[in-house]
């Protein structure tokens, strides 16, 4: 398995406690998501939705399985990465329904915070940082604070900051729940491009019926379980 992988896991489960009140929140999942490809992954509450995120962004332990990420695999029945949190910082962005801006940072310095953490040049990280801001039409607002912002303007941010460290991968957890149906397909397109134009592979998590009929592929998954079925892949001008 080459460079070439986005996420792929194999026979991934969890399961919480032990005996009679073991529960199984995830069972035996499989999943593949190519770099540039966006896909969806839908449920009712208590599925195993956000287990599955967990898992994916090496934030809870599996119980068993395997897990690729950009070509490196993370977990094979036990963790394969020595140092998680520097996984989570540099291997994986992560986009939630709210921003989570830092509130005493510019907009450029939000964006170019993961880089200096990974001890990059901060002139190296804030160029990185206004190239993603360009390519998201935000660069004018490069030197404003969060609270300047409207709330387009923050989930723009927010997707810049995924992207800040190249990660191969993006989990993005209800991005679009709270926005009105333009500023929703609107999101959609944009992480659309940016799968396309960085070559990132992205899950996202959605209820959102709005954005459903945009993906190529879908997971569904109920009871800890993952069906894949092709979407409608309806076009996002």
């Amino acid at each position: 398995m080459g460079a070439s992988v986005g996420i792929h896991i194999e026979g991934l489960s969890k399961r919480y406690g032990e005996g009679d009140t073991a529960v199984d929140a995830l069972k035996e999942v499989n999943m593949s998501v190519a770099p540039g490809e966006v896909v969806g992954l839908i449920g009712p509450s208590g599925s195993g939705k956000t287990t599955l995120l967990k898992c994916l962004g090496a934030v809870i332990e599996p119980t068993r399985g395997r897990m690729t990420l950009g070509g490196e695999v993370i977990y094979d029945n036990g963790w394969k990465i020595s140092d998680l949190r520097v996984l989570r910082r540099d291997r994986i962005g992560f986009i939630f329904q709210a921003p989570y801006l830092i509130p005493f940072l510019d907009v450029t310095d939000n964006v170019a915070l993961l880089p200096m953490l990974a001890r990059r040049p901060n002139g190296e990280a804030r160029a990185r940082a206004l190239e993603l801001l360009t390519a998201l039409d935000v660069a004018h607002r490069a030197k404003a604070q969060p609270s300047e912002l409207s709330g387009g303007e923050q989930q723009r941010v927010s997707i810049a900051r995924a992207l800040a460290n190249k990660p191969p991968v993006i989990l993005a957890d209800e991005p679009t729940a709270p926005l009105d149906s333009e500023r929703a397909l609107a999101v959609m397109r944009i992480l659309n491009q940016m799968a396309t134009q960085y070559q990132t592979a992205i899950i996202v998590v959605t209820h959102d019926e709005k954005i459903i009929p945009t993906f190529k592929r879908i997971y569904h998954i109920r009871d800890g379980r993952t069906v894949e079925e092709a979407g409608e892949g309806r076009a996002l001008q």
